[in-house]
């Protein structure tokens, strides 16, 4: 039963992270917890329901710990560094606030989301060479990259009035 139940919780883990990395390390993790509580769940309680209830509860959790510990996001700053030399210090200080602006909303994207995000923007990789990476079809990647760009560009657009 508990290959059973470790193999849904990977495919919920999987799914929400999208990295075979932190999608092993949620579903370890919810097969501890389920393992403590295992002397308390009733025979005629759906196992399999409880089992991806604490898988999705790991990896919220997980993703909260990250967002933590997530400092520093992976975005070109090429074209900032070089406005740096050219431009007066009001407009390099308004650089870097508009850049650690924009590092502070990929990183509140969620994971998969930023993961695409991150591939299409800082490593200029095409839409069909993130799908063949990551295994996603072309036309999902292009939603799940557009719709990152639309929130990042919100995100942003709401700070700059405040």
């Amino acid at each position: 039963m508990a290959q059973q139940l470790r193999s849904q919780m990977l495919k919920v883990t999987l799914n929400f992270f999208g990295s075979q990395d932190d999608a092993e390390d949620a579903a370890q993790e919810a097969m501890l917890q389920l393992w403590h509580y295992c002397e308390h769940i009733d025979a005629e309680r759906n196992v399999e329901a409880l089992a991806v209830r604490v898988a999705k509860n790991c990896c919220v959790s997980m993703y909260r710990k990250q967002q933590r510990h997530t400092s520093d996001v992976n975005i070109d700053t090429r074209p900032l560094r070089q406005m740096e030399g050219d431009e007066s210090p009001q407009q390099q200080l308004e650089a870097k606030d508009l850049q650690r602006m924009l590092t502070e909303v990929v990183a509140q994207l969620k994971p998969r989301e930023r993961q695409l995000f991150e591939m299409r923007q800082t490593d200029g990789l095409s839409t069909e060479e993130i799908a063949k990476q990551t295994g996603i079809p072309k036309a999902s990647v292009t939603v799940m990259v557009s719709t990152a760009r639309k929130k990042v560009f919100t995100e942003l657009k709401r700070r700059m009035k405040q």
